[in-house]
């Protein structure tokens, strides 16, 4: 395991910025073990909503977690506005850093994530693969 420390500038796509940054290193597969910043504006899928969440207003990172890979990525954030409500979901694009973002990746060096449908939840799901598995 290697530790990658990141910090995004204002206006990265957090999750294009994430994703980039992990293939700039020649790397398939990452966990997201932190990730603390600013946000505006901010896109959440919230468990069981048919449509997204989007703030408008500025957002601070309290904690962001997922992972990363060849697939794609899947992450989970909780946000806080100016009065200190917190919400959280799935990170979709259009996140974009409003001041900073410091984010700490756990690079899997030999390893790749891939997402496949699977039909039993209906969703692409994480596939773990050593990067010399041809299936």
């Amino acid at each position: 395991m290697l530790l990658l420390p990141l910090r995004l500038n204002p206006g990265d796509d957090l999750r294009a910025a994430l994703l980039a940054a992990l293939r700039a290193q020649g790397h398939e597969a990452a966990f997201v073990l932190s990730g603390i910043g600013s946000l505006a504006p901010a896109c959440l899928r919230l468990a069981g909503a048919s449509e997204a969440l989007r703030i408008e207003a500025d957002t601070e990172i309290l904690s962001l977690a997922g992972t990363l890979g060849a697939g794609g990525a899947h992450l989970h954030a909780s946000l806080s506005d100016a009065a200190g409500r917190v919400v959280g979901g799935h990170v979709l694009e259009g996140c974009r850093v409003r001041t900073t973002a410091e984010v700490l990746l756990a690079v899997l060096p030999g390893q790749r994530f891939e997402r496949l449908h699977d039909p039993a939840t209906g969703c692409a799901e994480l596939i773990i693969r050593t990067r010399q598995d041809p299936t």
